[in-house]
């Protein structure tokens, strides 16, 4: 037989509740036991810091209902940080508090903010490789047998899972998701939480609702279930390999746009940031097709942190891989804090983190009668180093990072300069007729060198298909 004060209803061990303007509440509710008749039995509870036991909420007599043993209570404005412990006790026959009858215990709890990690198997994480990424105390995950925990890797683990739609078909690996966390507590100074509902080999489809959205309505039950329901910080997306394997990228932007709409409006929250990854590489034999659809799809990442608000993306390019598709442990180590960094500056306004985005480009353009294309390119702080990369091609593959076409096909690149503010000019061996665009690091697998930011070291985001506009403003 149970003893004392019972909390039947309340926050899990390891929980992180999701912070309002620095605080939050926390519900609890029960009842009480005790095996002789007790007068004026009354269930207390109160906050302290686990690490030094300082007392937070001193001791608060709870809601009672008459001569029931049900007890209710609200914590209000906790502080952000953590982590903290909730205890309860037994008052009867008012005897001193710190000889009340024993009351049960909440562990390791948290107050801070919460990210959903959604996508394919590289936001599940498959990282191999060995890499010094340990477990700590205020980054926790809500794993997928809905129960919270201590984060460590593998995050998107499957065993005795509560959610079927994601559960993973093999053993996974490292995440870029702890070392997101891991800055960005640091940073703030208080707990993160993380949320796993990423599913390996997903497709688009699969989260967006309006096709067949499977995923999306398990992600909608996992945070409907959170102690504050839908109360959610942001969301760490990382998908696109299977839409871009499987050429399903022409509509990548719209579907995904329409995706995020409905979440945000069924989260009531207008403004759910979502913090994108886009794709790295797929190292198999690619035709012309595949890579058109790989750029279409990179294309589309861009463009969504362009058109949508509080839509971000980091790039991936320059990261080295575990296997053909999966980021390597140390690639996820270097995704995570390119995240982390990219939240401080945009969610959390941090001026530290200045550097946070990376160059991509904004507008192409030449000179009627000219062989010369000029790129003018966002966030370069000194220059786009180039390195002096070669136009040369081996095995019929050239390692120069852009690819120039017009209505007759390739306009063959003779060579570049550095132009001023940042800008990339690039020497063309013939005028391109009618109509030319311009892609960049666009392929299935693009040239090993990608350009990148010399302040920053952030490489450029990939484009594809933008069009070149001669110095009037108008379409060659």
């Amino acid at each position: 037989m149970q003893l004392g004060a019972i909390i039947e209803q309340g926050p899990a061990d390891w929980a992180i509740l999701q912070q309002t303007n620095g605080r939050a509440d926390i519900r609890l509710s029960g009842s009480w036991h005790h095996p002789e008749p007790a007068g004026h039995p009354t269930v207390y509870v109160r906050l302290v810091r686990e690490d030094s036991n300082t007392v937070v909420v001193p001791w608060r007599a709870c809601e009672q209902d008459g001569d029931s043993t049900r007890w209710t209570a609200v914590i209000q404005g906790v502080p952000a940080g953590g982590l903290y412990r909730i205890e309860t006790c037994l008052n009867v026959n008012r005897q001193p508090i710190e000889w009340s009858v024993r009351g049960d215990m909440i562990h390791h709890i948290g107050v801070g903010d919460l990210f959903v990690v959604a996508g394919q198997s590289n936001a599940s994480g498959f990282g191999r490789d060995a890499i010094y990424d340990p477990p700590e105390l205020g980054v926790h995950v809500l794993r997928n047998r809905g129960t919270w925990d201590l984060a460590s890797h593998p995050l998107n683990e499957s065993t005795r899972t509560a959610h079927i739609d994601n559960r993973e078909g093999s053993n996974g690996g490292h995440s870029p998701y702890l070392s997101f966390a891991r800055l960005l507590k640091r940073e703030l100074g208080y707990p993160i939480g993380l949320i796993s509902a990423a599913s390996g080999g997903s497709r688009l489809g699969e989260w967006n609702p309006d096709e067949q959205g499977v995923l999306y309505r398990n992600l909608l039950r996992i945070v409907g279930q959170l102690e504050q329901p839908f109360s959610i910080r942001g969301v760490l997306w990382y998908q696109g390999c299977s839409d871009a394997s499987l050429k399903l990228g022409s509509d990548y932007l719209a579907r995904f746009s329409r995706m995020v709409a409905e979440l945000r409006r069924e989260t009531g929250q207008p403004d759910l940031p979502i913090l994108t990854v886009q794709l790295n590489r797929l190292t198999e034999r690619a035709d012309d097709d595949a890579d058109r659809s790989w750029g279409q799809v990179r294309e589309a990442q861009r463009q969504a942190a362009r058109v949508l608000s509080d839509v971000y993306v980091v790039p991936s390019t320059d990261c080295g891989l575990s296997d053909a598709i999966h980021n390597s442990s140390l690639s996820n180590l270097r995704l995570g804090e390119r995240l982390g960094r990219l939240a401080l500056h945009e969610l959390y306004g941090r001026q530290t983190a200045a550097y946070a985005h990376a160059p991509q480009i904004f507008r192409a353009t030449r000179e009627a009668g000219r062989r010369r294309v000029r790129l003018l390119f966002e966030h370069v702080h000194e220059r786009l180093e180039m390195q002096d990369t070669g136009i040369y091609e081996a095995d019929g593959v050239s390692p120069f990072p852009f690819r120039v076409e017009d209505e007759r096909g390739t306009v063959p690149i003779a060579g570049f300069v550095h132009g001023p503010d940042g800008a990339v000019e690039l020497e063309l061996e013939r005028e391109p007729a009618g109509q030319a665009r311009i892609h960049g690091c666009f392929e299935q697998n693009p040239a090993a060198f990608v350009p990148f930011d010399l302040d920053s070291h952030l490489p450029m985001l990939s484009f594809y298909d933008v069009p070149i506009f001669n110095e009037e403003g108008t379409d060659n």
